[in-house]
């Protein structure tokens, strides 16, 4: 008997939350996979596809569909009252997803590059760039817009985002694979879920990363988080994201 995978939609995820368990709806594995790998094939023989970049013996094998792995997917629709704009997330293998919830096909890289650009996507420092133009949709042509800073692996900075990245994201059983191929410790990951304030920690931290590789400084931070929503709403966050910055400025001067 096949297996039935749910069908996301962008409420089914949130950002560091990679199943709400809302879902649009269910389907069978075996047909829906079938399907895909035909689609997958005929968009191969398109230039503009993005498939097209894959070489013809991952085309060609079925197991290497997106769906069958962890991948990062984010919401398509964004409303102005919404408390962040880009909402992306890691969202677990054996998942199909709708349009409403487009995802990043990794055609390059490692898997360590995937978890970077998670880091990044899913901070506050990123996000209040994509708050500048994005009003309704966040669309390829929106994200591909944002500036992602990148020194190359090896930089310690970039290695800690990679790191945090993994650790909020790769929340449970269904992520043990993709965490091995970043290279990230079971034990590392089990001390930021014991909770105990342990994520809002790893939270700031994150922020304070990716804002140093922004280049930013002290008062550009405070410019993210004072105009980021409503006065005062994320006042503890900044201070909190300052003090991990001063610390990161410390061990790089």
């Amino acid at each position: 008997m096949s297996d039935v995978w749910p069908v996301y939609k962008g409420a089914s995820f949130n950002l560091w939350e990679p199943d709400t368990r809302v879902y649009y709806d269910s389907v069978d594995a075996d047909k829906i996979t079938a399907q895909l790998q035909q689609k997958r094939i005929v968009q191969g023989r398109t230039a503009s596809s993005a498939f097209a970049e894959l070489p013809k013996a991952v085309l060609d094998d079925q197991a290497t569909l997106p769906c069958r792995r962890a991948r990062i997917a984010f919401r398509d629709v964004t409303r102005a009252t919404d408390s962040r704009t880009l909402v992306a997330a890691l969202i677990p293998p054996n998942r199909v997803i709708v349009n409403q919830a487009p995802y990043l096909l990794q055609t390059a890289g490692s898997a360590r590059d995937e978890a970077f650009l998670l880091g990044v996507l899913c901070s506050m420092p990123c996000d209040w760039q994509a708050r500048r133009t994005v009003e309704l949709h966040m669309t390829f042509e929106q994200l591909n817009q944002l500036a992602i800073p990148d020194p190359g692996e090896g930089d310690p900075v970039r290695d800690r985002v990679t790191e945090l990245a993994v650790c909020l994201a790769a929340r449970d059983e269904r992520f043990d694979a993709w965490a091995a191929e970043v290279d990230v410790s079971a034990a590392a990951r089990a001390e930021i879920a014991a909770g105990g304030g342990a994520q809002e920690r790893a939270l700031c931290e994150l922020d304070a990363c990716v804002a140093h590789l922004y280049g930013l400084d002290p008062d550009d931070i405070a410019v993210v988080y004072d105009t980021f929503g409503k006065p005062g709403q994320w006042d503890e966050r900044r201070d909190a994201v300052l003090a991990c910055y001063h610390r990161i400025e410390a061990t790089q001067g």
